[in-house]
């Protein structure tokens, strides 16, 4: 397999050297693959599959079935990165620990991931405590919580006032004493991101957050130009791939209108195979079937 696959250790020895930490979020096989070979740390199983895989308005309408489907597809394609699962909303509380342990054990043992990821702060430390305890590593979330988004009112920036900037800076440190390995700053100000990532030992994974985190996390499909239903502001787009996508289809629908699709070369000629000249052995293919 060559490279070994990415430990927590070496994410804390990242932080210590300075060097920056690319997370992306990851939902099948192929593109777990193609991400894995280009050498990206982590990966992100995101309960943002529910909005970007499936349709969704939100994260909340994604199950813990839905994304154990997931993480073990891309499982099979990464064999180098350390994958890390979110357990999506409902699926654990600091006053059920039994069914959050419950929740993790079957998201990294049918998931086959590394490590779960989980939104909240210091209420969030009891949870985070349990898991390490029973060897389950665990990434915390802080700021913008999607799984919370109707308690806090929508999407918006977290920590803007000195208050809720102390809040989150208490978060924070609350998450890393219970054991928490990394934490993700969503929209959350550069400047409080900063300090945060200053005043702890462990990562910080920026989204929305600024430069100043010891990692950044993007989604795929807004990294690649697929999901075009909004743009966030913190996203940047590194390809158009949507765009390829339509034009290829373009293509094809146009051959195969015209009748220039198939061509004789995508065709199994029977005098060919009676003369030996045809293929041997049926080559792997995907199908409809």
């Amino acid at each position: 397999m060559g490279k070994r696959r990415t430990t927590i250790h070496d994410l804390r020895t990242m932080k210590e050297k300075g060097r920056k930490i690319a997370m992306v979020t990851s939902y099948d096989y192929t593109s777990a693959k193609i991400l894995d070979g280009v050498g990206i740390p982590l990966l992100l199983v995101g309960d943002s599959l529910g909005m970007v895989m499936l349709g969704h308005d939100s994260t909340l309408r994604v199950t813990l079935d839905m994304v154990i489907h997931h993480s073990a597809a891309v499982a099979r394609g990464a064999h180098k990165a350390m994958i890390v699962i979110d357990l999506p909303f409902a699926t654990y509380s600091a006053s059920d620990l039994p069914l959050s342990l419950s929740t993790a054990r079957r998201a990294i043992a049918e998931g086959k991931a590394q490590a779960v990821k989980i939104e909240g702060g210091r209420r969030m430390a009891p949870v985070v405590g349990t898991l390490v305890a029973s060897g389950i590593p665990v990434m915390g979330h802080i700021g913008l919580t999607p799984q919370s988004i109707h308690m806090i009112g929508g999407f918006r920036v977290q920590g803007k006032s000195d208050e809720a900037a102390e809040r989150l800076m208490l978060a924070a440190k609350a998450l890393e004493k219970a054991g928490a390995f990394a934490i993700v700053l969503e929209l959350v100000p550069a400047p409080l991101a900063k300090r945060i990532s200053a005043e702890l030992t462990i990562p910080t994974i920026g989204i929305g957050a600024g430069p100043h985190c010891d990692g950044q996390v993007q989604v795929f499909h807004d990294m690649m130009g697929l999901f075009e239903d909004f743009v966030p502001k913190h996203a940047k787009r590194y390809a158009n791939v949507a765009q390829a996508i339509r034009d290829g289809a373009a293509a094809y629908l146009e051959d195969v209108v015209e009748g220039r699709f198939p061509g004789k070369e995508h065709s199994v000629d029977l005098e060919e195979i009676a003369a030996g000249s045809g293929p041997k052995t049926e080559p792997k293919s995907n199908s409809t079937g």
